[in-house]
């Protein structure tokens, strides 16, 4: 490989193709007219050596466990931002200035209420539905309700829709918690913090007035911040695959938490929560490492490794911090706690885990946190794409935006049968 081109040989002959450099990162060939010049497709189940699209939001080094939203560390963002500067950050480009955060975090507060014929989509649903299944039917239903914002090729109405569904995605999560638990809807009180309001919207009774403590407030907060956007993704590439057709953005972000929902995407901090009750207290940690290190034993450690990262998870280390500081201020003496430090500690230190890279992420924590606060393991995923929606709508509007984009066609290698002749069925 030049430093601007890449020969690939096939069938005897050499071709050249373009090598692009970004600003962080590795090369990446252009293979864009491969197809074009050699008559032959690449083969990448899972996309995982293809760069799908071009991005300034997000880079991840996997390798050195960093995550840089514009540039901003996550560490640094998560420590002294709150969740409302990071969604101006990747929706706007730049952390915002005083008034700059006023305008926006008005402009969110202002589009957190929902249509009040929306309130009746809730009652056609069973009491004991999954909260992300209703979560996929309002927010697909959202463009029913707002016509004035589905014009993809209108600036001023991407940029709308964009703030109701950052704004609009707390209530819709709370009234899928309030409706599973049989309690009545609360609607927003504008004088809270996003987070905040969240927070009465799902725990707030209208017999009471509701208190919102600023530890857990502050938790959620950074919680919301170590998910709000994570790159390409399967559900971001899900809205941005979607998005490419032309479709609404509701529907797109529908999409996107279709595939959150699975449980090797979001659901893996419940799955983590799971493993540290099964293994109940810490004089058990030995024996399940031994299971997990035994290849017939189908027990894993969950909470464990990641896709991308091979180091430590960036988020995990500022989640140790959150858990403490959560259960210091609910006074949580909670074993499940214990197992969780002990079996870091031990995974960190065995030969077995170091070799192969298994470091706690962001899911090993998370759990912990937000079971302490008082939800239920059926929202956790839900939460997460609360959070995850002003990634998945700053990546949505970056590529509507970009003149290069194509309607999402991936290729295939097909093994099935060649080409056959149809046979009657009397004769078959």
């Amino acid at each position: 490989m030049g430093n601007n081109s890449a020969t690939f040989g096939l069938n005897g002959d050499n071709h050249e193709f373009q090598v692009m450099q970004g600003s962080e990162g590795p090369d990446v060939v252009d293979i864009r007219k491969l197809y074009a010049q050699t008559g032959a497709f690449t083969y990448d189940p899972g996309f995982t050596s293809t760069a799908s699209c071009e991005s300034e939001l997000t880079f991840i080094d996997g390798g050195e466990g960093i995550l840089l939203h514009r540039g901003y560390s996550i560490e640094q963002l998560a420590e002294h931002s709150t969740f409302m500067e990071v969604a101006h950050l990747l929706l706007r480009g730049e952390l915002p200035n005083q008034t700059e955060y006023e305008n926006f975090t008005n402009t969110i507060t202002r589009h957190t209420m929902l249509h009040d014929q929306l309130r009746g989509f809730y009652s056609g649903f069973r009491r004991d539905a999954h909260p992300m299944a209703i979560m996929c039917g309002v927010v697909g239903a959202l463009s029913a309700f707002y016509h004035d914002s589905t014009d993809i090729n209108d600036p001023q109405q991407r940029m709308i829709a964009s703030h109701r569904l950052i704004a609009k995605m707390p209530t819709i999560a709370a009234m899928a918690y309030k409706y599973a638990v049989g309690q009545p809807f609360l609607y927003p009180d504008n004088r809270l913090s996003y987070t905040g309001n969240f927070l009465r919207m799902t725990f707030g009774v209208p017999a009471e007035d509701y208190e919102v403590d600023p530890v857990i407030e502050k938790a959620m907060d950074r919680i919301f911040i170590l998910h709000a956007d994570h790159e390409q993704n399967a559900s971001t590439s899900t809205v941005r695959l979607a998005g490419s057709s032309g479709a609404n953005p509701f529907a797109c972000i529908a999409a996107g938490i279709a595939c959150l929902w699975g449980p090797a995407h979001g659901g893996a901090n419940e799955a983590a929560l799971n493993m540290l009750h099964e293994i109940g207290h810490p004089d058990r940690i030995p024996e399940y490492i031994e299971r997990a290190k035994d290849k017939n034993d189908p027990f894993r450690l969950m909470g464990f490794g990641h896709r991308v990262y091979k180091n430590y998870d960036p988020r995990a280390s500022v989640m140790q911090k959150t858990v403490r500081e959560v259960f210091a201020a609910l006074k949580v003496n909670d074993p499940v706690f214990d197992v969780a430090l002990q079996l870091e500690e031990m995974a960190l230190n065995d030969p077995y885990f170091i070799e192969k890279k298994l470091f706690p992420n962001v899911d090993f924590y998370s759990g912990i946190i937000l079971s302490a606060i008082g939800f239920p393991t059926s929202m956790f995923t839900a939460l997460f794409a609360l959070a995850r929606t002003v990634g998945w709508v700053a990546q949505w509007n970056e590529m509507i935006s970009d003149p290069g984009q194509r309607i999402g066609r991936p290729r295939q290698l097909y093994t099935g049968p060649k080409h056959r002749e149809y046979v009657a069925i009397g004769d078959r």
